[in-house]
């Protein structure tokens, strides 16, 4: 490991904690007990839900967001922010840029889910669209060039990693000797911050992550051994569908990281109808992959054990819920992650 790759201790993890508490929540943990968990897991698995969807901007990515923002020196906020994301880091840099004081020009692909556009736009941000995600790497390098804007990183850097580690602090100080804890994945920013802290607090904890079959770039780094780009990825969990990951936030999911597992859209989908049926939780297909996986490639690992699913979002509309929650409903009817 590098210097520049060092991991955060445990005493800068808790600093960033008390940094950032004042924009951000302490989200709860909720124990899910009865025949859904038991009729898949078996009786004697206790199973706890971490519910960063109550997190501020609807997912954890306001704690690395507002981290990064914080530290941007006072005379250099008034020259503003500036990201690209298809939507949920869009909100969080948004929002961080308001806890500052900051304006915030954020880049977003066409593709881009409209209401997280419009919740970005509701939090004073700029929003420029771009064709695609090259067009909009290009666009970002440009207005930090051209206007001196600061850029906020979804997922690579130190402050991100120390601030997704407050997520997993906050689930070991809640929820005490844990077997396993299972991480959604994309790039990787929230697992290098919770795995890292899981690894020095408790280091018997088993590390799982989870990834879309159709958007497997951990995967493809991890076979690797280094951060990769992938140019094909196709899921309806599009906030685990980043291009690449890089190369300190890799690290950090490479040196603390058990096993990663890789769900179908169908399995998504259908822990999406699961969610909503028997905990009352609308979640974007992200929010969902954590159960998918208990459910399914993990079930008999996660057996008999004590373990916490991270439940990571909630930014989709109506539509785009109901749409997935109809496509797991007819995956359910079709066994699939049946108990």
């Amino acid at each position: 490991m590098t210097e520049e790759h060092v991991a955060p201790t445990l005493e800068e993890i808790r600093a960033c904690a008390e940094r950032i508490a004042p924009y951000t929540r302490q989200t709860p943990t909720f124990q899910w007990s009865g025949d859904t968990v038991a009729s898949r897991l078996g009786d004697n698995t206790e199973v706890h839900l971490k519910l960063e969807l109550f997190q501020r901007t609807g997912t954890f990515k306001a704690r690395g967001a507002v981290n990064n923002a914080l530290a941007i020196p006072k005379a250099d906020r008034k020259k503003g922010i500036t990201t690209i994301s298809a939507g949920n880091h869009a909100i969080a840099a948004a929002y961080a840029a308001h806890c500052i004081g900051a304006h915030a020009k954020v880049v977003m692909q066409a593709s881009a889910n409209a209401a997280r556009v419009a919740a970005a736009k509701s939090l004073g941000a700029e929003i420029v669209i771009a064709k695609d995600g090259a067009t909009g790497f290009a666009m970002v390098d440009d207005i930090v060039k051209e206007e001196g804007r600061i850029y906020i990183h979804a997922f690579e850097g130190k402050r991100v990693t120390e601030a997704t580690a407050t997520l997993g602090l906050e689930i070991h100080e809640a929820i005490s000797n844990l077997d396993a804890i299972v991480i959604p994945i994309g790039a990787g920013g929230m697992c290098s911050g919770v795995g890292t802290v899981t690894k020095l607090i408790n280091p018997d904890c088993k590390v799982y992550a989870v990834e879309p079959e159709g958007a497997a770039v951990m995967k493809a780094s991890l076979e690797a051994g280094s951060a990769q780009t992938i140019s094909d990825f196709s899921t309806i969990a599009d906030s685990l569908a980043p291009p690449l990951t890089t190369p300190y936030c890799f690290s950090m999911v490479q040196r603390s990281l058990d096993e990663l597992v890789l769900v179908s859209d169908d399995e998504i989908a259908a822990a999406v109808a699961i969610l909503f049926e028997h905990m009352k939780l609308a979640v974007e297909p992200a929010g969902a992959a954590t159960t998918a996986a208990a459910f399914g490639p993990l079930r008999e690992k996660l057996r008999g054990k004590r373990i916490a699913l991270i439940v990571c979002g909630s930014n989709i509309d109506a539509e785009g819920f109901n749409k997935v929650l109809l496509r797991g409903q007819k995956a359910l009817e079709n066994k699939t992650l049946s108990s």
